[in-house]
């Protein structure tokens, strides 16, 4: 583990005083513009993140664990805030959310030991915080991408087979024609389930034009305008749509049937997640039900498991199938 940068190797590095690079990183307005971008800079070059509790730092543990979100949008995310709490609770832990886009301030609540370990749902955090964290030796579970080492776990669903599993059941409800509507841009989940539903599809000699795959963003609105839109263009209709998550997929049953289309007389459609929301829909939602409500319980025993020594480890949440009344087998 590399050794973490002070204000002092700052300092010295800059060849400034401590009391200059403290009035920097607190944008102090008492300095030359070119000695604080100096400092700033080799702050930046040393990963150099200043400590927030001199308390916590001596305990060497704060007690609190720290989930950070990119958003909160959507079921799935409460969900995974309560599992994570309820789990942390039970582990004598406190929890913090943290709800950040900038990568500055992400790294800034972790290295600044507000927190004992990370769980990370965020595209903020890219290739070199993942470094950073690593070579800082900070217990961090990732459950939107695959990083495993000796302080890095990750507990993420199996999306890619569960995209498969979407493809298989509509081929074998006879359907030939599909639609997709896609996930948030460059999000794990929404990555592989494209992956997985394509692959399927390509293998039974079917592909499917650019036209009918749709922006969903994991979002309801989103889904329901992208399908409106379709529509307006008179374009033949699918035998079938998979939405990369429940949310969109009831935006996209909402804006067909609003539309005049029977849903699934004339379209059948799919989700993925098994949302409470797709059990009191009308029509119920044909889902893929993948446990995301362990998710968070397994990435807290994961981290505590980290904080205590042990290594990082990979858990896959396997999910499956569970037909409702969204979809139908085509005559």
């Amino acid at each position: 583990m590399e050794k973490r940068a002070t204000i002092k190797d700052v300092a010295k590095e800059a060849g400034v005083s401590i009391s200059t690079v403290s009035n920097a990183l607190n944008n102090v307005n008492v300095l030359n513009p070119d000695t604080k971008e100096r400092v700033l800079e080799v702050a930046r070059r040393l990963n150099y993140t200043p400590n927030l509790n001199g308390r916590n730092l001596k305990a060497q543990a704060t007690g609190v664990l720290g989930l950070f979100l990119g958003e909160i949008r959507g079921p799935y995310y409460g969900e995974l805030s309560d599992s994570i709490y309820r789990a942390c609770r039970e582990s004598s832990y406190e929890l913090e959310i943290f709800l950040s886009s900038d990568p500055r301030h992400i790294m800034t609540n972790i290295l600044g030991h507000r927190v004992d370990g990370a769980v990370i749902l965020n595209p903020a955090i890219e290739k070199e915080q993942e470094e950073i964290l690593k070579s800082q030796g900070i217990p961090t579970v990732y459950i939107d991408r695959i990083l495993v080492g000796e302080k890095s776990a990750s507990v993420v669903f199996d999306s890619n087979t569960g995209g498969e599993k979407a493809a298989k059941f509509l081929l074998e409800l006879g359907h030939k024609k599909f639609m997709f509507v896609e996930g948030a841009t460059g999000n794990y989940d929404a990555n592989e389930r494209h992956k997985g539903f394509f692959k399927v599809l390509k293998n039974a000699g079917i592909s499917i034009e650019d036209d009918y795959i749709l922006k969903g963003e994991f979002d309801r609105k989103t889904s329901y305008d992208a399908i409106t839109a379709f529509l307006d263009e008179g374009k033949e209709l699918p035998d079938a749509i998979f939405a990369a998550n429940d949310v969109s997929a009831i935006g996209v049953i909402e804006a067909l049937r609003d539309n005049g289309v029977k849903v699934p007389e004339q379209v059948s459609v799919m989700g993925c997640d098994d949302i409470e929301t797709t059990r009191m829909f009308k029509p119920t939602v044909t889902t893929i039900r993948t446990f995301f409500e362990k998710q968070g319980t397994i990435a807290v025993e994961q981290l505590i498991k980290m904080i205590n020594g042990e290594p990082g480890a990979l858990t896959t949440l396997d999910g499956r199938i569970i037909p409702r009344e969204s979809t139908i087998a085509k005559e």
